[in-house]
Protein backbone atom coordinates (compact mmCIF):
# COMPACT_ATOMS: atom_id res chain seq x y z
CA UNK A 1 0.00 0.00 0.00
CA UNK A 2 1.71 3.19 -1.02
CA UNK A 3 1.83 6.09 1.04
CA UNK A 4 0.17 8.97 0.81
CA UNK A 5 2.54 11.94 -0.39
CA UNK A 6 2.15 15.13 1.66
CA UNK A 7 0.87 18.04 -0.49
CA UNK A 8 1.33 21.81 0.20
CA UNK A 9 -2.31 22.92 0.90
CA UNK A 10 -3.67 25.44 -1.69
CA UNK A 11 -2.71 29.16 -1.06
CA UNK A 12 -6.69 29.96 -0.29
CA UNK A 13 -6.81 27.54 2.77
CA UNK A 14 -3.31 28.70 3.92
CA UNK A 15 -5.11 32.10 4.24
CA UNK A 16 -7.87 30.93 5.95
CA UNK A 17 -6.57 29.21 8.29
CA UNK A 18 -4.10 32.16 9.11
CA UNK A 19 -7.20 33.68 9.44
CA UNK A 20 -8.57 31.56 11.89
CA UNK A 21 -5.33 31.37 14.13
CA UNK A 22 -5.40 35.35 14.04
CA UNK A 23 -8.56 35.22 15.31
CA UNK A 24 -8.01 32.32 18.09
CA UNK A 25 -4.87 34.66 18.94
CA UNK A 26 -6.83 37.80 19.60
CA UNK A 27 -8.68 35.59 22.98
CA UNK A 28 -4.46 34.16 23.86
CA UNK A 29 -2.03 37.07 23.25
CA UNK A 30 -2.12 39.74 26.14
CA UNK A 31 -3.37 42.80 24.22
CA UNK A 32 -0.64 45.73 24.46
CA UNK A 33 0.48 48.82 22.74
CA UNK A 34 3.06 51.22 21.66
CA UNK A 35 3.13 54.47 22.39
CA UNK A 36 3.36 56.44 19.42
CA UNK A 37 5.08 60.31 18.67
CA UNK A 38 2.90 63.34 17.57
CA UNK A 39 3.13 61.78 13.86
CA UNK A 40 1.75 58.92 15.06
CA UNK A 41 5.04 56.58 14.36
CA UNK A 42 5.86 54.10 16.61
CA UNK A 43 8.24 54.74 19.67
CA UNK A 44 9.68 51.21 19.46
CA UNK A 45 10.98 50.96 23.09
CA UNK A 46 8.22 52.31 25.11
CA UNK A 47 5.61 49.60 25.04
CA UNK A 48 2.83 48.34 27.32
CA UNK A 49 -0.12 45.91 27.99
CA UNK A 50 -3.80 46.85 28.28
CA UNK A 51 -5.67 45.39 31.86
CA UNK A 52 -8.23 43.96 29.25
CA UNK A 53 -8.92 41.84 26.33
CA UNK A 54 -10.97 42.80 22.94
CA UNK A 55 -10.83 39.24 20.92
CA UNK A 56 -12.32 39.23 17.48
CA UNK A 57 -15.17 35.89 16.84
CA UNK A 58 -14.42 33.82 13.89
CA UNK A 59 -17.69 35.22 13.08
CA UNK A 60 -16.15 38.83 13.30
CA UNK A 61 -13.51 38.02 11.39
CA UNK A 62 -15.40 36.50 8.75
CA UNK A 63 -17.59 40.11 8.62
CA UNK A 64 -14.35 41.92 8.27
CA UNK A 65 -13.48 39.97 5.12
CA UNK A 66 -15.38 43.05 2.66
CA UNK A 67 -13.81 45.71 5.08
CA UNK A 68 -10.18 44.45 3.75
CA UNK A 69 -10.77 43.88 0.29
CA UNK A 70 -12.37 47.30 0.04
CA UNK A 71 -9.28 49.12 2.14
CA UNK A 72 -6.93 47.65 -0.47
CA UNK A 73 -8.79 47.73 -3.69
CA UNK A 74 -6.49 50.75 -5.07
CA UNK A 75 -3.23 48.13 -4.40
CA UNK A 76 -5.87 45.13 -6.37
CA UNK A 77 -6.58 46.72 -9.34
CA UNK A 78 -3.00 48.33 -9.85
CA UNK A 79 -2.20 44.39 -9.60
CA UNK A 80 -4.86 43.32 -11.44
CA UNK A 81 -4.41 45.98 -14.51
CA UNK A 82 -0.73 44.83 -14.69
CA UNK A 83 -1.20 41.25 -15.03
CA UNK A 84 -3.69 41.96 -17.24
CA UNK A 85 -1.15 44.22 -19.31
CA UNK A 86 1.80 41.97 -19.64
CA UNK A 87 -0.71 38.61 -21.20
CA UNK A 88 -1.54 41.06 -23.68
CA UNK A 89 2.03 42.15 -24.41
CA UNK A 90 3.09 38.91 -24.27
CA UNK A 91 0.27 37.10 -26.84
CA UNK A 92 1.77 39.73 -29.90
CA UNK A 93 4.84 36.95 -29.52
CA UNK A 94 7.24 40.67 -29.01
CA UNK A 95 9.18 39.02 -26.52
CA UNK A 96 9.75 35.60 -28.56
CA UNK A 97 10.47 37.91 -32.02
CA UNK A 98 13.29 39.77 -30.16
CA UNK A 99 14.82 36.54 -28.48
CA UNK A 100 14.84 34.95 -31.78
CA UNK A 101 16.13 38.26 -34.06
CA UNK A 102 19.09 38.46 -31.18
CA UNK A 103 20.01 35.19 -31.31
CA UNK A 104 20.30 35.02 -35.10
CA UNK A 105 21.85 37.65 -35.25
CA UNK A 106 24.85 37.10 -32.38
CA UNK A 107 25.12 33.63 -34.23
CA UNK A 108 28.45 34.10 -35.39
CA UNK A 109 30.05 35.84 -32.83
CA UNK A 110 32.91 34.95 -30.53
CA UNK A 111 30.91 32.05 -27.84
CA UNK A 112 31.52 33.97 -25.16
CA UNK A 113 30.44 37.37 -26.29
CA UNK A 114 27.18 35.44 -27.74
CA UNK A 115 26.58 33.52 -23.88
CA UNK A 116 27.16 37.51 -22.72
CA UNK A 117 24.44 39.26 -24.79
CA UNK A 118 22.38 36.16 -24.48
CA UNK A 119 21.96 35.77 -20.51
CA UNK A 120 22.19 40.23 -20.25
CA UNK A 121 18.78 39.97 -22.76
CA UNK A 122 17.24 37.34 -20.38
CA UNK A 123 18.03 39.14 -16.83
CA UNK A 124 16.47 42.29 -18.47
CA UNK A 125 13.92 40.65 -19.82
CA UNK A 126 13.03 39.43 -16.32
CA UNK A 127 13.52 42.03 -14.50
CA UNK A 128 11.48 44.39 -16.53
CA UNK A 129 8.80 41.36 -18.20
CA UNK A 130 9.40 38.52 -16.07
CA UNK A 131 6.45 35.96 -15.61
CA UNK A 132 6.43 32.24 -15.30
CA UNK A 133 5.35 32.42 -18.90
CA UNK A 134 9.36 32.98 -19.68
CA UNK A 135 9.41 29.52 -19.54
CA UNK A 136 8.75 29.42 -23.00
CA UNK A 137 12.31 30.27 -23.72
CA UNK A 138 13.68 27.06 -22.48
CA UNK A 139 13.22 25.27 -25.89
CA UNK A 140 15.49 28.55 -27.56
CA UNK A 141 18.56 28.18 -24.78
CA UNK A 142 18.25 24.27 -25.90
CA UNK A 143 18.68 24.96 -29.55
CA UNK A 144 21.60 27.49 -28.48
CA UNK A 145 23.28 24.83 -26.57
CA UNK A 146 23.04 22.43 -28.38
CA UNK A 147 24.42 24.71 -31.44
CA UNK A 148 27.28 25.44 -29.14
CA UNK A 149 27.62 21.56 -27.87
CA UNK A 150 26.96 22.53 -24.46
CA UNK A 151 24.56 20.73 -21.90
CA UNK A 152 21.33 21.05 -21.04
CA UNK A 153 22.45 22.93 -17.97
CA UNK A 154 23.92 25.85 -19.69
CA UNK A 155 20.36 25.99 -21.87
CA UNK A 156 18.93 26.84 -18.62
CA UNK A 157 21.86 29.06 -17.10
CA UNK A 158 21.48 31.19 -20.21
CA UNK A 159 17.43 31.42 -19.84
CA UNK A 160 16.11 30.55 -16.74
CA UNK A 161 18.69 31.19 -14.39
CA UNK A 162 19.06 34.72 -16.35
CA UNK A 163 15.83 35.83 -16.08
CA UNK A 164 15.07 34.65 -12.39
CA UNK A 165 18.11 36.78 -11.69
CA UNK A 166 16.37 39.54 -13.53
CA UNK A 167 12.21 38.44 -11.87
CA UNK A 168 14.29 38.42 -8.24
CA UNK A 169 16.27 41.67 -8.71
CA UNK A 170 14.57 44.17 -11.38
CA UNK A 171 13.45 47.34 -10.71
CA UNK A 172 9.60 47.45 -11.28
CA UNK A 173 8.68 44.11 -9.81
CA UNK A 174 8.18 45.05 -5.96
CA UNK A 175 5.13 47.51 -6.70
CA UNK A 176 3.00 45.20 -4.31
CA UNK A 177 5.24 45.39 -1.60
CA UNK A 178 6.29 48.48 -2.06
CA UNK A 179 2.37 49.82 -1.86
CA UNK A 180 1.68 47.86 1.08
CA UNK A 181 4.80 48.98 3.08
CA UNK A 182 3.65 52.77 2.18
CA UNK A 183 6.73 53.65 0.35
CA UNK A 184 7.22 55.52 -2.84
CA UNK A 185 5.98 52.85 -6.47
CA UNK A 186 8.88 52.99 -8.16
CA UNK A 187 10.67 55.39 -5.84
CA UNK A 188 14.01 52.98 -5.14
CA UNK A 189 14.59 52.41 -8.85
CA UNK A 190 17.58 53.67 -9.87
CA UNK A 191 18.80 51.61 -6.76
CA UNK A 192 17.52 48.43 -7.76
CA UNK A 193 18.76 49.08 -11.22
CA UNK A 194 21.78 48.21 -10.37
CA UNK A 195 21.48 46.39 -8.09
CA UNK A 196 20.42 43.83 -10.98
CA UNK A 197 23.10 44.83 -12.61
CA UNK A 198 25.38 43.85 -10.16
CA UNK A 199 23.88 40.71 -9.48
CA UNK A 200 23.67 39.93 -13.38
CA UNK A 201 27.54 40.01 -14.18
CA UNK A 202 27.85 38.01 -10.83
CA UNK A 203 25.47 34.98 -12.63
CA UNK A 204 27.16 35.71 -15.78
CA UNK A 205 30.42 35.19 -15.14
CA UNK A 206 29.80 32.04 -12.90
CA UNK A 207 28.02 30.40 -15.73
CA UNK A 208 30.68 30.98 -18.17
CA UNK A 209 33.07 29.73 -15.68
CA UNK A 210 30.84 26.82 -15.65
CA UNK A 211 31.42 26.32 -19.16
CA UNK A 212 34.63 26.92 -19.43
CA UNK A 213 35.12 24.00 -16.96
CA UNK A 214 32.87 21.62 -19.40
CA UNK A 215 35.08 23.08 -22.56
CA UNK A 216 38.45 21.79 -20.29
CA UNK A 217 36.78 18.31 -19.84
CA UNK A 218 33.49 17.18 -20.42
CA UNK A 219 33.47 14.94 -17.52
CA UNK A 220 32.88 18.18 -15.60
CA UNK A 221 29.37 18.92 -16.73
CA UNK A 222 26.74 17.57 -14.36
CA UNK A 223 24.95 15.79 -17.01
CA UNK A 224 27.72 13.72 -18.45
CA UNK A 225 26.71 10.83 -16.06
CA UNK A 226 23.10 11.23 -17.81
CA UNK A 227 23.97 10.80 -20.84
CA UNK A 228 25.87 14.33 -22.42
CA UNK A 229 28.83 14.16 -24.39
CA UNK A 230 29.50 16.79 -26.87
CA UNK A 231 31.11 14.92 -29.41
CA UNK A 232 27.75 13.06 -29.74
CA UNK A 233 25.93 15.65 -30.42
CA UNK A 234 25.68 16.01 -34.22
CA UNK A 235 22.03 17.08 -35.55
CA UNK A 236 21.54 20.25 -34.46
CA UNK A 237 18.45 22.12 -35.34
CA UNK A 238 19.41 24.96 -36.88
CA UNK A 239 18.20 28.11 -35.62
CA UNK A 240 15.84 30.15 -38.03
CA UNK A 241 15.91 34.06 -38.88
CA UNK A 242 13.43 35.99 -37.38
CA UNK A 243 12.89 39.79 -38.24
CA UNK A 244 11.66 42.03 -35.60
CA UNK A 245 9.05 43.84 -37.31
CA UNK A 246 8.28 47.68 -36.83
CA UNK A 247 5.08 47.04 -35.17
CA UNK A 248 6.91 44.95 -32.99
CA UNK A 249 9.06 47.47 -32.28
CA UNK A 250 6.80 50.02 -31.28
CA UNK A 251 5.16 47.62 -28.87
CA UNK A 252 8.13 46.65 -26.87
CA UNK A 253 9.20 50.85 -26.58
CA UNK A 254 6.08 51.11 -25.47
CA UNK A 255 6.24 48.34 -22.99
CA UNK A 256 9.33 49.61 -21.86
CA UNK A 257 9.02 53.12 -21.89
CA UNK A 258 5.47 53.55 -19.46
CA UNK A 259 8.67 52.28 -16.42
CA UNK A 260 10.05 56.18 -17.16
CA UNK A 261 6.86 57.20 -17.29
CA UNK A 262 5.97 55.80 -14.06
CA UNK A 263 9.02 56.75 -12.26
CA UNK A 264 9.10 60.52 -13.65
CA UNK A 265 5.08 60.97 -12.95
CA UNK A 266 6.25 61.87 -9.20
CA UNK A 267 8.90 64.41 -10.41
CA UNK A 268 6.87 65.91 -12.68
CA UNK A 269 3.55 65.76 -10.93
CA UNK A 270 5.45 67.33 -8.08
CA UNK A 271 3.54 65.08 -6.08
CA UNK A 272 2.92 60.88 -5.86
CA UNK A 273 -0.71 61.20 -4.58
CA UNK A 274 -2.08 60.51 -7.99
CA UNK A 275 0.40 57.80 -9.15
CA UNK A 276 -1.65 54.42 -8.98
CA UNK A 277 -4.17 55.76 -10.76
CA UNK A 278 -1.47 57.33 -13.29
CA UNK A 279 -0.19 53.79 -13.11
CA UNK A 280 -3.54 52.18 -13.34
CA UNK A 281 -4.09 54.43 -16.71
CA UNK A 282 -0.95 53.72 -18.71
CA UNK A 283 -1.37 49.78 -17.86
CA UNK A 284 -4.41 50.18 -19.63
CA UNK A 285 -3.51 52.21 -22.43
CA UNK A 286 -0.40 50.11 -23.10
CA UNK A 287 -2.79 47.18 -23.18
CA UNK A 288 -4.54 48.59 -26.06
CA UNK A 289 -1.55 50.05 -27.75
CA UNK A 290 -0.30 46.95 -27.81
CA UNK A 291 -2.69 44.88 -28.93
CA UNK A 292 -3.88 47.27 -32.18
CA UNK A 293 -0.04 47.77 -33.47
CA UNK A 294 -0.09 43.75 -32.88
CA UNK A 295 -2.99 43.77 -35.60
CA UNK A 296 -5.80 41.98 -33.29
CA UNK A 297 -9.29 42.33 -33.57
CA UNK A 298 -11.41 44.12 -30.75
CA UNK A 299 -12.19 40.92 -29.84
CA UNK A 300 -8.84 39.46 -29.55
CA UNK A 301 -7.51 41.92 -27.12
CA UNK A 302 -10.62 41.88 -24.85
CA UNK A 303 -9.73 38.18 -24.64
CA UNK A 304 -6.03 38.27 -23.75
CA UNK A 305 -6.93 41.36 -21.52
CA UNK A 306 -9.44 39.47 -19.49
CA UNK A 307 -7.08 35.64 -19.55
CA UNK A 308 -4.40 38.23 -17.90
CA UNK A 309 -7.02 39.75 -15.43
CA UNK A 310 -8.74 36.55 -14.41
CA UNK A 311 -5.00 34.71 -14.00
CA UNK A 312 -4.48 37.37 -11.27
CA UNK A 313 -7.26 37.88 -9.88
CA UNK A 314 -6.65 35.33 -6.77
CA UNK A 315 -3.69 37.27 -6.03
CA UNK A 316 -5.78 40.13 -5.51
CA UNK A 317 -8.74 38.47 -3.55
CA UNK A 318 -5.07 37.55 -1.46
CA UNK A 319 -4.06 40.76 -0.98
CA UNK A 320 -7.77 41.28 0.54
CA UNK A 321 -7.42 38.86 2.69
CA UNK A 322 -3.71 39.75 4.27
CA UNK A 323 -5.88 43.11 4.37
CA UNK A 324 -8.28 41.56 7.14
CA UNK A 325 -5.73 39.15 9.11
CA UNK A 326 -4.39 43.19 9.69
CA UNK A 327 -7.42 44.18 10.91
CA UNK A 328 -8.32 40.99 13.56
CA UNK A 329 -4.98 41.58 14.99
CA UNK A 330 -5.00 45.47 15.16
CA UNK A 331 -8.68 45.23 16.41
CA UNK A 332 -7.75 42.63 18.81
CA UNK A 333 -5.32 44.78 20.22
CA UNK A 334 -2.45 42.17 20.02
CA UNK A 335 -0.60 43.33 16.89
CA UNK A 336 1.25 46.07 18.88
CA UNK A 337 2.36 42.60 21.68
CA UNK A 338 3.30 40.36 18.46
CA UNK A 339 5.60 43.24 16.97
CA UNK A 340 6.56 43.82 20.52
CA UNK A 341 8.13 39.98 20.94
CA UNK A 342 9.39 39.43 17.75
CA UNK A 343 11.36 42.70 17.78
CA UNK A 344 12.93 42.68 21.57
CA UNK A 345 15.37 40.18 20.76
CA UNK A 346 16.68 42.36 18.22
CA UNK A 347 16.34 46.00 19.69
CA UNK A 348 19.81 45.44 21.22
CA UNK A 349 21.11 44.72 17.97
CA UNK A 350 22.00 46.65 14.95
CA UNK A 351 19.47 47.64 12.52
CA UNK A 352 21.91 46.61 9.35
CA UNK A 353 21.70 42.91 11.36
CA UNK A 354 17.93 43.20 12.08
CA UNK A 355 17.90 43.86 8.07
CA UNK A 356 20.04 40.96 7.62
CA UNK A 357 17.79 38.54 9.37
CA UNK A 358 14.33 39.31 7.97
CA UNK A 359 16.08 38.74 4.75
CA UNK A 360 16.82 35.37 5.77
CA UNK A 361 13.45 34.85 6.85
CA UNK A 362 12.18 35.63 3.68
CA UNK A 363 13.92 33.52 1.55
CA UNK A 364 12.91 30.20 3.38
CA UNK A 365 9.16 31.62 3.34
CA UNK A 366 9.68 31.98 0.13
CA UNK A 367 10.34 28.17 -0.49
CA UNK A 368 6.91 27.62 0.36
CA UNK A 369 5.29 30.81 -1.36
CA UNK A 370 6.60 31.25 -4.49
CA UNK A 371 4.58 33.80 -5.61
CA UNK A 372 5.95 37.31 -4.97
CA UNK A 373 2.25 39.41 -4.87
CA UNK A 374 1.16 36.18 -2.50
CA UNK A 375 3.91 36.23 -0.45
CA UNK A 376 4.07 40.28 0.24
CA UNK A 377 0.08 40.35 1.17
CA UNK A 378 1.03 38.02 3.69
CA UNK A 379 4.12 39.10 4.89
CA UNK A 380 4.16 42.62 4.40
CA UNK A 381 1.66 43.24 7.40
CA UNK A 382 3.68 41.53 9.72
CA UNK A 383 6.76 43.04 8.52
CA UNK A 384 5.81 46.65 8.15
CA UNK A 385 4.99 47.23 12.14
CA UNK A 386 8.36 45.31 12.48
CA UNK A 387 10.09 47.47 10.24
CA UNK A 388 8.59 50.95 12.55
CA UNK A 389 9.09 49.35 16.02
CA UNK A 390 12.88 48.78 14.94
CA UNK A 391 13.10 52.14 13.64
CA UNK A 392 13.94 51.36 9.93
CA UNK A 393 13.18 52.95 6.62
CA UNK A 394 9.99 51.27 5.24
CA UNK A 395 12.41 51.15 2.03
CA UNK A 396 14.46 48.42 3.68
CA UNK A 397 11.82 46.58 4.46
CA UNK A 398 11.36 46.44 0.73
CA UNK A 399 14.42 45.85 -0.52
CA UNK A 400 14.82 42.69 1.72
CA UNK A 401 11.65 41.68 0.67
CA UNK A 402 13.30 41.76 -2.76
CA UNK A 403 15.88 39.79 -1.92
CA UNK A 404 14.26 37.22 0.23
CA UNK A 405 11.69 36.63 -2.60
CA UNK A 406 14.23 36.57 -4.76
CA UNK A 407 17.27 33.95 -4.99
CA UNK A 408 15.35 30.82 -3.58
CA UNK A 409 13.38 30.64 -6.67
CA UNK A 410 16.28 29.36 -8.35
CA UNK A 411 16.04 26.13 -5.83
CA UNK A 412 12.24 26.55 -4.91
CA UNK A 413 10.47 22.80 -5.67
CA UNK A 414 6.83 24.51 -5.05
CA UNK A 415 7.85 27.26 -7.85
CA UNK A 416 6.23 25.56 -11.64
CA UNK A 417 8.64 28.15 -13.26
CA UNK A 418 11.50 26.34 -12.29
CA UNK A 419 10.45 22.91 -12.18
CA UNK A 420 9.18 23.10 -15.60
CA UNK A 421 12.28 24.39 -17.02
CA UNK A 422 14.16 21.47 -15.33
CA UNK A 423 11.30 19.08 -17.28
CA UNK A 424 11.66 21.01 -20.72
CA UNK A 425 15.84 21.21 -21.05
CA UNK A 426 15.44 17.54 -20.08
CA UNK A 427 18.20 18.39 -16.37
CA UNK A 428 16.81 16.48 -13.29
CA UNK A 429 16.03 18.54 -10.90
CA UNK A 430 18.36 17.43 -8.42
CA UNK A 431 21.50 17.43 -11.16
CA UNK A 432 19.79 21.35 -11.08
CA UNK A 433 19.85 21.76 -6.85
CA UNK A 434 23.45 20.74 -7.01
CA UNK A 435 24.48 23.50 -9.90
CA UNK A 436 22.41 26.85 -8.62
CA UNK A 437 22.57 26.17 -4.86
CA UNK A 438 25.94 27.53 -4.95
CA UNK A 439 25.14 30.36 -6.74
CA UNK A 440 21.99 30.86 -4.55
CA UNK A 441 24.34 31.35 -1.73
CA UNK A 442 26.32 33.53 -3.10
CA UNK A 443 23.54 35.96 -4.18
CA UNK A 444 22.22 35.44 -0.94
CA UNK A 445 25.51 36.70 1.39
CA UNK A 446 25.98 39.09 -1.40
CA UNK A 447 22.16 40.24 -0.75
CA UNK A 448 23.31 40.14 3.08
CA UNK A 449 25.96 43.11 2.33
CA UNK A 450 24.29 45.04 0.31
CA UNK A 451 21.80 45.24 2.41
CA UNK A 452 24.00 46.38 5.64
CA UNK A 453 25.60 49.38 3.69
CA UNK A 454 21.94 50.45 2.77
CA UNK A 455 21.18 50.30 6.40
CA UNK A 456 24.09 51.77 7.91
CA UNK A 457 24.53 54.48 5.10
CA UNK A 458 20.57 55.85 5.82
CA UNK A 459 19.60 54.91 2.37
CA UNK A 460 15.77 56.13 1.49
CA UNK A 461 13.75 56.10 -1.68
CA UNK A 462 12.85 59.33 -3.14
Amino acid sequence: MEKNQFKMPHLFWIMIGLLLLASILTYIIPAGKFAVDGNGKIIGDQFTYLSSQNPISIWKMFMLIMQGLVESGMIIWVVLISGAMTSVVMATGVIDDLLGWAVWKLKDKNENILISIMFILMVYLGGFGGTDALIAVVPIGVIFSKKLKLDPICALGMTTYATLIGFGTGPVKQTTSQMLMGVPVYGAFFTMFISMNIFMIIGLVLLLRYIKGIRKNPVNSLMYNEGWNPEEISKVEELKEVSLAKNKILILLIFLGQYALIVAYPFVAKSGAALYPFILATNLLVSILAGILAKFSFKKIGDEFSKGLSSIVFVGFIIGLAKVMSLVLTKGEIMDTIVYVLTKPLMNLPRAFSSIGMTAVISVVNLLIPSASSKAAVLIPILRPIVEALGMAPELGVQAFQYGDGFSNLISPALGWTVGSCAMAGVPFPKWLKWVFPKVIIFTCLSFIIMFILTETGWRAF
